[in-house]
C-alpha cells in the first residue's frame, strides 16, 4: 500500500493547476489519459518543476539561488514545506510515493546549468543535461504510477532525455535570440556552423537538426519497451506521450527541419488518431531490452537505493476515456478551423 502521508490540499492542488494553465498542450492530452491517482499528484511534480525553473531563470542561476531551493527542497523532503502551493502539494508526493531527494536534486542541477548559459561538446553531454531536467522527471513520474524496478525506472528516464532532445531540436532558433545553445558543439563544427549563426537557417542547419531528431528517436525505441512495465491503468497515457511527442519530430521532418523560422506543431486531428494508437502501444508486448543510458545511471541507482513501496493498481474505464479525449480533440480542431 502507498505510504501513509498528508491529503494534499484542494487550494493547493488548484493554485498547481493554476501555474500549468499555459504549459504544453502535448502533456495535456497525454493526461487526460491518466487515472486521477496519477494526475493529481502529477500536476503537483509539474507545478514545483515550474517553480524551480522560475526562482533558478529570475536569479540568472548563481549560487544563491541555488542554494535556496536546495533548502526549500531539505524542507519538502523533511515534511515541513514552506508557504509555496508548489511546496505544499509537492512534499505530498515525496511522502507517499517515497520519493529519493537525489531525483528533485538532479533536476536543480540541470536548471543551474540552463541558467547559466552551459553548453555541451557532445551527444553525451547533451545526454547528461536531458537526464537531470527531464531523466529526473520521467524516474519521478514512474514512482507516482508505482513502478519502482529498475528497468522501469531506465526507460521512464529515456523517455525523458527523448522528449528533451526533441524540445531542444524544435527549438533551435527560439533558443538561439535568446542566446542559448543546446546543439552538440562538435555537430556544428562537423556542419561547418558557428553558434552565433544559429540565428539563420541553412541547409546545413537542418542537417544537424535532423541528427539530433535521430538520437531522440533511438531514446524513444529504448523508452517503449518500459509501457508494458507500468501499471495497465497508466500505458495509455504514457504511450499517448511518446508518440505524441515523437510526433514534434515528424512535424519538424516535413518542414524541412527547419525549426527557426518556424514552429513544429501537432495539429489537434493528428493527436486525436495517435491517442487511439497509444491503446495498441499501451499494451503491446516490447521485450527489447537495453543498458541503462550512462546519464541516467545515476538516477536509477537513487531509486534502487531508496524505500521499495507497493502501491495499489487499480483498473480504469480506459476506452470511454480515449473515446472522450478523442471527441474533445476533435471538437478544439474544428474550432480551430472556424476561427482560422
Amino acid at each position: 500500500m502507498p505510504m501513509r502521508s498528508p491529503e494534499m490540499n484542494p487550494a493547493d492542488l488548484a493554485e498547481c493547476r493554476a501555474m500549468l494553465a499555459g504549459g504544453s498542450r502535448s502533456f495535456r492530452v497525454a493526461s487526460l489519459l491518466l487515472p486521477r491517482r496519477v494526475a493529481v499528484p502529477a500536476t503537483a511534480l509539474y507545478a514545483f518543476c515550474r517553480v524551480a525553473d522560475d526562482l533558478i531563470d529570475r536569479e540568472g542561476g548563481g549560487v544563491a539561488a541555488v542554494r535556496a531551493l536546495e533548502a526549500r527542497l531539505d524542507a519538502i523532503c523533511a515534511g515541513r514545506p514552506g508557504p509555496c502551493a508548489a511546496d505544499r502539494a509537492f512534499a505530498v508526493v515525496v511522502a507517499r510515493h517515497a520519493i529519493p531527494r537525489a531525483l528533485p536534486a538532479a533536476l536543480i542541477e540541470g536548471l543551474a546549468w540552463d541558467a547559466g548559459g552551459r553548453r555541451y561538446a557532445t551527444l553525451a553531454e547533451l545526454e547528461d543535461y536531458g537526464a537531470r531536467v527531464a531523466g529526473s522527471v520521467g524516474a519521478m513520474m514512474a514512482l507516482i504510477m508505482g513502478a519502482r524496478a529498475p528497468e522501469a525506472v531506465a526507460r521512464a528516464t529515456d523517455l525523458g532525455v527523448a522528449m528533451q532532445l526533441t524540445n531542444i531540436a524544435r527549438d533551435v532558433g527560439e533558443d538561439a535570440r535568446a542566446g542559448r545553445v543546446y546543439l552538440p558543439m562538435d555537430w556544428l563544427q562537423e556542419a561547418g556552423l558557428e553558434p552565433a549563426g544559429l540565428t539563420r537557417f541553412s541547409p546545413a542547419l537542418g542537417g544537424v537538426v535532423a541528427r539530433l531528431l535521430r538520437a531522440a528517436d533511438d531514446h524513444y525505441l529504448r523508452a517503449e519497451a518500459g509501457i508494458a512495465l507500468l501499471p495497465a491503468d497508466c500505458r495509455p497515457g504514457i504511450a499517448a506521450a511518446r508518440l505524441i511527442y515523437a510526433e514534434i519530430g515528424r512535424a519538424l521532418e516535413r518542414q524541412g527541419c527547419d525549426s527557426v523560422t518556424r514552429r513544429a506543431v501537432v495539429p489537434g486531428r493528428r493527436k486525436a488518431r495517435l491517442l487511439v494508437a497509444s491503446a495498441v502501444l499501451g499494451y503491446r508486448a516490447l521485450p527489447r531490452e537495453a543498458p541503462v543510458l550512462a546519464a541516467n545511471r545515476f538516477l536509477v541507482d537513487a531509486v534502487r537505493a531508496g524505500p521499495q513501496v507497493a502501491p495499489g493498481l487499480p483498473w480504469w474505464a480506459l476506452g470511454q476515456r480515449i473515446v472522450r479525449t478523442a471527441e474533445l480533440l476533435a471538437s478544439l480542431d474544428a474550432r480551430e478551423r472556424r476561427r482560422a
